[in-house]
């Protein structure tokens, strides 16, 4: 993606650096989670460091046109009290809020007790209102034990079925993918490490879970997505999901100048409402909306800028694919300093 460009100073002097207008924060690692200070930090800085994963180059992003920040989280507490702050500077934002229970089975070692964060996901939806909270179940996965049982998933449905419940009233979308294990050598490493076998949800397995949440989203009165997923489940009612939405980001910014330029759509071709239904587009003629060119190719996201850091969250989710291990992340985690322009010191 080319974003424009400005000139700021940092800590080396005068730099040149990206300027995006909607960041993530983060699909690299759980900045609510564990680096909310340092944002805000950064926001008051009013640029980043962020490095390469692949290269190892190092990139300065400013936010002189930020309008939105995409929060992924999946314990975003510590983000909650300083929320009047991201907002004082009119930023835009919603929260991709992980919520899964693999309590049983171990497999988010780190996180809170289920029921603390479903008390979290509750409060952020108070506070901002349930169409900026989306509920991921991310990834339904058969490893272990459950790999074996020829119930897994009614197992796996009846413990979304009993989230989605909790949650009933508190959000508009929910969020679902299949473990592609194989697609991701970190995440497979993780996984034999651990000591877990896995396997791939058969077609009639994926099938038989898409009716079922299709079952909870009436119920619950939300929109069922699927995130990544090569199989089209439209028969269930299940639509492909944008993480990075631009229908959610066109109501929220009240159709910015900046993000409309972002997307391509011309100042003439407006004509509808500033509060949109979801699914209209703010054009006569339906709107092919940029993708993102750094996701799969899968992906439906429009773009943004990413300025967290993979190797750093402390999680110890044992399908982590931004993770090369648990304990390079736990080294990272110690060694950040809030203070620091980059999530990790030593970048």
């Amino acid at each position: 993606m080319k974003w424009r460009t400005v000139q700021i100073n940092a800590a080396e002097g005068s730099v040149r650096a990206v300027a995006p207008e909607i960041i993530a924060a983060s699909r690299a690692t759980d900045i609510p989670a564990f680096y909310a200070q340092w944002f805000m930090n950064r926001l008051r800085a009013g640029y980043a460091r962020w490095v390469n994963p692949f290269n190892g180059r190092p990139q300065y992003v400013a936010f002189d046109h930020l309008r939105v920040a995409v929060f992924w989280s999946k314990n975003p507490l510590p983000l909650l009290p300083l929320l009047p702050q991201v907002e004082a500077r009119e930023l835009a934002w919603y929260l991709e809020f992980t919520l899964n229970d693999y309590e049983a089975e171990g497999w988010e070692p780190n996180l809170p007790p289920l029921a603390r964060r479903i008390d979290t996901f509750r409060r952020f939806a108070d506070a901002a209102g349930p169409e900026r909270v989306v509920w991921r179940f991310d990834p339904l996965m058969l490893a272990g034990a459950l790999a074996k049982n020829p119930n897994a998933c009614d197992v796996l449905l009846e413990r979304m079925t009993r989230i989605g419940r909790a949650l009933q009233g508190y959000t508009r979308k929910l969020v679902f993918s299949f473990a592609d294990i194989a697609d991701y050598r970190k995440v497979a490493e993780n996984l034999r490490r651990a000591g877990l076998g896995w396997r791939d949800f058969t077609q009639d397995e994926m099938h038989t879970i898409a009716s079922g949440v299709a079952r909870l989203a009436a119920e619950m009165g939300v929109e069922p997505c699927t995130c990544g997923e090569r199989g089209d489940l439209s028969a269930f009612g299940i639509s492909h999901n944008r993480c990075t939405d631009p229908e959610l980001i066109l109501n929220m910014t009240r159709r910015h100048p900046d993000i409309l330029r972002l997307f391509g759509i011309a100042p003439q071709q407006l004509g509808l409402p500033l509060a949109m239904p979801r699914g209209a587009h703010p054009a006569s003629q339906p709107h092919e909306y940029p993708r993102d060119p750094g996701q799969r190719a899968v992906c439906l996201c429009v773009p943004c800028k990413d300025v967290g850091q993979y190797d750093t969250c402390p999680h110890g989710c044992v399908y982590c694919y931004a993770n090369t291990s648990p304990a390079t992340a736990a080294r990272n985690f110690r060694q950040h300093d809030p203070a620091g322009e980059s999530i990790v010191a030593e970048l």
